[in-house]
């Protein structure tokens, strides 16, 4: 018997629009985020997949994204469970700067290793730092040596892997179809477990926003088979592919 998952990258934020690294920012969808989070919804239900229950971050853009999506079909209903574990990657003291102008200032190749090297993380907020998630409410009850404050992928891998193990799993292994709505970062962790990609090719996955991404897994909660990520899309393929190859883009 197999397990039906869907990933969803949340639609454009306000700051994916103004290209500012973002992270543990609690920025909202804008207008076309709205249209991508509804039509993610009209893709799922076009394909079939109905959710039964809901997995998100903490983060405003992926409650309002899966919110929609699940409005568009009809199914807010459904349940939900929300863990810190899924948020985005904590891109540290670059968070909240120009991608462009932190690529003029540093270099291609120090932002490119920042952004996608598998175990580097960028330079770290300080404790004081406002942008620290210890000064968020939403985090008050987590031991303070669980909040980063900063991250590589690495980490989010290492952050993310129990949530999936403790909180998600259980839910495909009793039948549910799960809906997991979450960010870049987070989603590429969980797929780099899910298809076995290696640190260094992890590097070239970008997920568009947007775009439901369906897994069919084994008892073992491995895919059920083996195929490039872009077949796994629902929706304008062609259209999804483009907006992925534009989220490779830009650091530039």
């Amino acid at each position: 018997m197999s397990s039906t998952l869907i990933l969803l990258r949340h639609g454009q934020s306000t700051w994916n629009l103004e290209n500012l690294f973002t992270g543990w920012y609690d920025a909202d969808l804008t207008d076309q985020g709205r249209t991508e989070a509804s039509a993610a919804g009209g893709a799922m239900a076009d394909a079939g997949v109905a959710p039964t229950v809901l997995h998100t971050s903490m983060q405003t853009r992926a409650i309002r994204t899966a919110n929609l999506a699940l409005d568009a079909m009809g199914r807010l209903w459904v349940p939900v469970r929300r863990s810190w574990r899924l948020n985005e990657r904590h891109y540290g003291a670059l968070q909240g700067l120009d991608k462009k102008q932190t690529t003029e200032k540093y270099g291609k190749d120090q932002v490119f290793e920042w952004r996608r090297s598998y175990d580097i993380p960028p330079p770290a907020l300080e404790l004081d730092d406002e942008r620290h998630p210890r000064f968020d409410e939403r985090y008050a009850s987590l031991p303070a040596d669980v909040l980063p404050a900063s991250e590589c992928l690495a980490d989010v891998v290492d952050r993310m892997l129990p949530y999936w193990y403790d909180g998600i799993v259980p839910d495909l292994a009793a039948g549910h179809t799960v809906l997991v709505v979450a960010h870049g970062n987070s989603l590429r962790a969980l797929i780099k477990h899910l298809d076995g990609i290696s640190d260094a090719d992890i590097a070239d996955v970008n997920l568009p926003t947007g775009v439901p991404i369906r897994f069919e897994l084994t008892d073992a909660m491995v895919p059920a088979a083996s195929m490039p990520l872009t077949d796994r899309y629902l929706g304008d393929a062609e259209a999804a592919k483009a907006a992925a190859e534009a989220v490779a883009k830009q650091a530039g």
